[in-house]
């Protein structure tokens, strides 16, 4: 009688192989390279565009400040400071704060101010030194709300 030693042997597949492994990463890798950029940039125009609604925002509450104070806008460069602190008007009212915290930009840097009654009495200047955090007096990459090209 014969005997036959045939040992069949099933392997369950348990894993991948690297070939597999490197053919899936190439394919992250390109969606990634695909997805970054647009990610990146949007993430900056982001930032400008919350910044120039925070501009706003603090126009908004100098312009009811003003109202309070017979239509004058405070001339101290602290005067986005006193937005976020109780005061009193002209005629000795106490108002609470007209902002809840102290504004920053989106890079956490202060705002500027500037008025002169004299040059403009429409509104006071309010500009963020922008993502250089340089001062540039609302030019460069400022942005500012008495620009067109930076309230669009």
């Amino acid at each position: 009688m014969k005997h036959r030693t045939f040992v069949q042997r099933h392997h369950a597949r348990t894993g991948f192989t690297l070939i597999e492994l490197l053919i899936v990463l190439a394919i992250i890798v390109a969606i990634a390279a695909m997805v970054a950029p647009n990610l990146i940039g949007r993430q900056q125009e982001s930032r400008i565009n919350l910044t120039k609604a925070q501009i706003k925002s603090v126009e908004n509450a100098l312009k009811q400040k003003a109202i309070d104070n017979q239509g004058t806008f405070p001339d101290s460069n602290d005067a986005i400071k006193a937005l976020s602190q109780p005061s009193e008007d002209d005629s000795g009212r106490e108002h609470a704060p007209y902002l809840e915290e102290y504004p920053r930009d989106s890079w956490g840097n202060d705002f500027h101010y500037e008025y002169d009654a004299n040059r403009d009495l429409t509104k006071p200047r309010i500009w963020s030194s922008g993502p250089d955090g340089k001062d540039d007096g609302g030019s460069g990459d400022d942005i500012a709300n008495w620009s067109s090209e930076n309230n669009s």
